[in-house]
């Protein structure tokens, strides 16, 4: 009896020890099963496992249907990701509308910087993309403009460069050598020659100069003839608390030369009228624009736009004159206001766009786009504008971009504003000068 008590003394013992057994095996089962959740639940979140909403508000008009079209396929393959697109530009003032924008509460997670003004502006509202896969692939130099303290407030969105695009078959009737263009005198000859045979060329004008357009004249134009005057850099524009104009004649020659060729009046001819319009229908044999309407002119005429158009140097004497000023047009920022889910969702799209396979397809296939990152081949460049720019930087034939260091609204509102008065007779170039330098004085103090 004492033995059969020790026997079942025993077995009490070891079903106890089983029950616990069972029991910590039981908890370490829901522990596993909890931890393998929130692992899953932490890798849905790296894609986005929430319903997120973004609102991209950007300016480049050029690719908006190549970037709602890229938008659609990322929403295909994240279907808890919502984009809402938004384009403001072309003939409209991109900065106008996003500070608009802003102040109507209705707030874009991803929106448009221009470089070390714009960061100074917006810094409140930016969000550090130093982690991004994008940043860390950027070219060097393209993030100068956008970091400050250490930070990364933007991601580029390309490389452009600009020059005066031309028609080579009007050029080729006119029996002039396009590769012969390499001053400013070789251009003015070159223009001369094609005005007096517009009538047997079927043109209107050598050039349509859309000087309504005040980012063509206040921004690029003046940034060839004011980039040497600060070597090249945006910050030391930026910094700068004087513009001096040192090339301030050739500008005027420039702005003068093509006003007097161009279809009339240039203080009312816009963007639009000018590539479409004028240019792409082969009623002009000249355009100061950049790579960045090729996708306009490939839709007009495929094999035109593939064929018959090049660049030619934007010369500006006394400095270079077979070079093309190229950099970063604009820059995607992300707003720092918005939930940290979402701000991860748009960094997430922009990595995706930027280093992804497929995006980088859609970069240089369908955006038609000169990459500002490392990993992509040349010969993925798919315009002829792209590759001739391409081509020049690697051959040093570029100088920089230095327009958006420029005082906040200067370039466009007095710089580009006095310009349309000038072409149209209101103003002396005096005066456009005396102005600008007094207004880029002012903004500074």
């Amino acid at each position: 009896m004492r033995k059969t008590s020790k026997v079942i003394a025993l077995l009490l013992v070891l079903l106890m020890a089983f029950s616990v057994l069972i029991t910590g095996c039981g908890n370490s089962t829901k522990s596993q099963s909890k931890t393998s959740e929130n692992s899953s639940t932490q890798n849905k979140t790296e894609t986005t496992s929430q319903p997120v909403t973004l609102d991209i508000f950007q300016f480049k008009v050029e690719i908006k249907d190549a970037l709602q079209n890229a938008i659609n396929t990322y929403m295909k393959e994240n279907p808890n990701v919502k984009i809402n697109l938004e384009t403001v530009g072309g003939g409209q003032d991109y900065g106008a509308a996003l500070k608009a924008k802003f102040n109507s509460g209705s707030e874009p997670a991803i929106y448009n910087v221009g470089g070390p003004q714009d960061v100074a502006t917006w810094k409140p509202k930016l969000a550090d993309l130093s982690d991004t896969k994008a940043a860390k692939a950027a070219l060097s130099g393209t993030l100068t403009g956008v970091t400050q303290d250490g930070k990364i407030y933007g991601l580029p969105f390309d490389l452009e460069g600009y020059g005066l695009i031309y028609n080579k078959q009007i050029f080729s009737k006119a029996g002039i050598d396009p590769s012969s263009i390499k001053t400013f005198d070789a251009l003015v000859n070159a223009v001369k020659t094609l005005d007096s045979k517009k009538k047997e060329l079927g043109i209107e004008a050598v050039f349509a100069f859309p000087a309504k357009e005040t980012w063509v004249t206040g921004l690029h134009l003046s940034n060839a003839f004011l980039s040497p005057e600060f070597d090249g850099d945006v910050t030391k524009a930026f910094n700068s608390k004087t513009v001096e104009f040192k090339y301030g004649d050739a500008m005027k020659q420039m702005i003068d030369l093509q006003n007097k060729y161009s279809v009339q009046p240039t203080a009312s001819l816009d963007y639009s009228t000018q590539v479409e319009k004028l240019f792409g229908t082969g009623k002009v044999a000249m355009i100061q624009q950049g790579n960045w309407v090729y996708p306009t002119l490939e839709s007009l005429d495929k094999n035109f736009a593939q064929n018959d158009i090049g660049m030619l140097p934007y010369p500006v004497p006394g400095y270079k004159e077979d070079s093309y000023p190229e950099g970063v047009p604009m820059y995607w920022a992300v707003n720092s206001d918005k939930p940290e889910d979402v701000q991860k969702a748009a960094k997430d799209f922009l990595d995706w766009l930027y280093t992804s396979d497929e995006g980088k397809q859609i970069v240089t296939q369908q955006f038609k786009f000169v990459p500002a990152y490392t990993g992509y081949n040349s010969n993925s460049i798919s315009d002829p504008l792209g590759m001739q720019l391409f081509v020049a930087a690697s051959q040093g034939k570029t100088y920089g971009w230095v327009f958006m260091g420029y005082p906040n609204n200067w370039g466009q509102n007095v710089l580009g504003a006095d310009i349309q008065l000038y072409v149209n007779g209101s103003l002396t170039w005096d005066k456009v000068i005396s102005h600008a330098k007094q207004a880029w004085a002012d903004a500074r103090k």
